[in-house]
């Protein structure tokens, strides 16, 4: 494993805004410390734990190495406990093959707050509601409501960024 052929392989990077959490599940007497955990192939990120809150703004950003993008990525919710194994609170997962391709059309000079393309939920994918990639301020950024499955209720909002890295091969 080289530096040289981890560059090959990487596309860019994405950059994960987990903005929060709505109407997570109790998972404790009265509430829940949630926090986010982001997978995608061997990469495992870590969001903060929001103490006693069903409906969190963590508004923290997490940044995935992709190399490829037909891979889905996956978002585990789970409350912490101290003194027993954290409890799951729902788990979805999203893909970002519409947002590379809005990426690839290399789109320059179009109004901030244009959008792009939209995805629509349906039995395949998490979203709970429409899903727009937009042009925002020079970049191309996806805003996702992601309904969270085998769980009673909740939902996490993310947004989706895209880094370009010098000297890999890009999209």
């Amino acid at each position: 494993f080289s530096f040289f052929s981890a560059m090959e392989n990487l596309v860019g990077l994405l950059r994960i805004t987990v903005v929060r959490g709505v109407n997570l599940a109790k998972r404790d007497v009265s509430s829940s410390d949630p926090y986010v955990i982001v997978k995608m192939g061997k990469q495992k990120l870590k969001t903060r734990v929001v103490k006693k809150n069903i409906n969190p703004e963590w508004n923290e950003e997490l940044t995935l190495s992709i190399s490829d993008p037909n891979v889905p990525i996956k978002l585990q919710v789970y409350d912490r406990d101290t003194f027993s194994l954290d409890d799951k609170m729902g788990d979805a997962e999203f893909d970002i093959r519409a947002y590379v391709e809005a990426l690839k059309m290399h789109l320059q000079n179009i109004p901030s707050g244009t959008v792009i393309t939209k995805v629509k939920p349906n039995r395949e994918n998490c979203l709970a509601e429409e899903s727009n990639i937009m042009w925002e301020n020079g970049k191309v950024v996806q805003n996702l409501f992601l309904r969270l499955r085998n769980v009673e209720c909740g939902e996490i909002e993310l947004t989706l960024s895209w880094i370009d890295v010098p000297g890999s091969r890009g999209l």
